[in-house]
């Protein structure tokens, strides 16, 4: 059996993407999952991502974590699929993307070379002297410490991330943030499902931006990852934080075709 596939990177988030608009992939297939994105023994990614048709959107987005498992949403990687789109030609650079993903329609477009996706809208945060908790298609827990390089963000993050607080969602993800001047502020972060931290993580920037709000920043915020540099609008309601958009560059990186055996 062999399949093609697409590699994408957004910031160092890296993905494969498969065309499946014919439906052939088998999503139970867990095992195979988890091998493509081995980096030792695979291909090497955070993730998975089918594009598949969609009856009343320009397309479906169906993500799986490096652990083979299906995946909430992922930010990264919904910039990278509308990138995929694009240079498959199913829509014209020019255009606004209406897509699904598992926590619902999302709409995309480009800019500047930089893909700008707009995330659902967030109105509970949690909060505590410590931490703050939000969902923002995925969930996140966010801690905003000093000596952020120096940080053990395997050791901390995954012991935050498997707590029993947690237990009841399957856990979290877990994010570490230092605050920079000017609306600046970095992150590092530990990703359920991959399990280590990695080079970025969309919606855990996203969720980190918008907490940096109660710190007095304004939007956009400048957010700086291990690979590279991202962006996020917003504006604050009464209700909370609505037009919320994800904004930064999604690069092709190779192709190829995966053969293996049943």
């Amino acid at each position: 059996m062999e399949i093609r596939f697409y590699k994408y990177q957004g910031t160092g988030n890296d993905f494969i993407i498969i065309d499946d608009r014919s439906n052939n992939f088998d999503i139970s297939q867990q095992t195979l999952v988890q091998k493509m994105c081995h980096r030792h023994f695979g291909i090497g990614a955070d993730g998975m991502i089918l594009l598949r048709n969609h009856s009343q959107y320009d397309f479906e987005m169906v993500y799986f974590n490096s652990d083979g498992r299906l995946g909430s949403m992922c930010g990264n990687g919904g910039r990278c699929i509308v990138q995929f789109a694009k240079d498959l030609g199913i829509i014209p650079a020019d255009k606004v993307v209406f897509f699904v993903a598992s926590d619902g329609l999302h709409e995309a477009y480009m800019k500047e070379n930089l893909i700008y996706l707009k995330m659902q809208d967030v109105y509970e945060i949690e909060s505590s002297s410590t931490y703050y908790f939000l969902n923002t298609g995925s969930p996140h827990h966010i801690e905003f410490v000093t000596g952020l390089d120096e940080l053990n963000v395997y050791e901390r993050g995954r012991r935050i991330r498997y707590d029993d607080y947690y237990h009841k969602i399957g856990g979290t993800n877990v994010n570490f943030a230092e605050l920079g001047r000017n609306n600046t502020v970095s992150v590092r972060t530990y990703e359920r499902g991959v399990e280590n931290e990695t080079y970025s993580c969309g919606t855990g920037v996203t969720a980190v931006a918008l907490t940096t709000y109660f710190k007095g920043f304004e939007s956009p915020v400048k957010v700086y990852t291990k690979g590279g540099i991202l962006s996020v609008s917003f504006e604050k309601t009464e209700k909370g934080f609505e037009n919320i958009y994800l904004i930064g560059p999604a690069e092709f990186v190779f192709e190829g075709i995966y053969k293996f055996k049943r």
